[in-house]
């Protein structure tokens, strides 16, 4: 089998992706537009636009396994961004061979009552859901129709290092570590699930290895809820420092703010993830897997380990 896997998109689900294939002995290619070094020992990189479905298909060619760790940051350009890249990426799993799997989340199940569990319908509310689950649909379509095999792994909000402005803790730790007040989005006392972006890569790579988990989704293995608000008072803790006032900005003020301010109003459109309780089942992939969540001790400290050096 070969041992040349493809990592398209370098932010922390991608790099530990390629740290963990790496440290197993693959040869690993990282495609980003600028092919800017991750730093990662044996891991090499290229420079191009993996919506060209031509230039990523000669990378891929002989792969055993293409990874989509891909993340457009800004909301706002998803309906631009996306469907391309997704296209690309599909084309290029079936022209190569290549095992496909998707770093995907959990937008596409929409509000739910319960738990979140891999046997519940995609029914997304929102524009970047539905766009998610299409996404999704599509790799299962040309899976079960045999003419690529595709699996998809789905994490909750992301902790770890290098999350920055786009983890709804890590946004915010920087002036709580400065011992200042801090406002988040919705309710700070609604349980919520936190993925390590580490184990996010662990589930990944497990899957994409294992043919008897291909043509479905997986959740990830994550650690039992925590408020907003005990999170952040985690992470803090791990620092040695004290707990900070945190503040819950309302869904009618971010709406409001959304008016004038694109990202808020992508923001509001997910507000029912911070309004009621938001909670993974990860049972079937732990039973699958054999995997467990990178302890939360850990967790905190890598978090904070990932600030200074992101």
């Amino acid at each position: 089998m070969s041992r040349h896997h493809v990592v398209v998109g370098a932010g922390p689900v991608g790099r530990h992706v390629a740290a963990h294939l790496a440290d197993r002995g693959e040869e690993v290619v990282v495609v980003t537009r600028s092919g800017r070094a991750t730093g990662l020992p044996g891991v090499r990189h290229e420079a191009l636009d993996a919506s060209d479905a031509r230039a990523l298909t000669r990378v891929t060619e002989g792969a055993a396994a293409l990874y989509n760790c891909a993340n457009p940051g800004d909301y706002t350009q998803w309906e631009r961004v996306w469907p391309p890249l997704a296209d690309a990426l599909l084309t290029t799993a079936e022209r190569t061979g290549a095992v496909y799997g998707i770093t995907g989340n959990l937008y596409p199940y929409g509000p739910v009552d319960g738990p979140m569990r891999e046997d519940l319908p995609d029914a997304a509310t929102d524009h970047k859901g539905v766009l998610r689950a299409r996404m999704w649909a599509d790799a299962r379509a040309a899976h079960e129709a045999g003419r690529l095999r595709a699996v998809e792994v789905r994490g909750s909000d992301y902790v770890g290092p290098g999350i920055g402005q786009n983890g709804h803790v890590t946004r915010v730790l920087p002036a709580a570590l400065q011992g200042k007040a801090v406002t988040v989005i919705g309710r700070t006392d609604r349980p919520h699930t936190y993925t390590d972006v580490q184990d996010v890569a662990r589930t990944l790579v497990a899957a994409v290895g294992d043919p008897s988990s291909h043509g479905r989704t997986w959740n990830v293995p994550s650690n039992p809820p925590r408020t907003q608000e005990q999170a952040l008072t985690d992470v803090l803790h791990a620092a040695g420092r004290p707990p900070v006032r945190v503040r819950g900005l309302p869904m009618g003020l971010v709406r409001a703010i959304g008016l004038v301010t694109p990202l808020m109003r992508e923001l509001a459109q997910l507000g029912y993830q911070w309004t009621a309780p938001y909670v993974l089942d990860d049972r079937q992939a732990r039973a699958h897997f054999g995997i467990e969540p990178t302890p939360w001790d850990e967790v905190c400290r890598r978090t904070l380990s990932g600030l200074v050096t992101a």
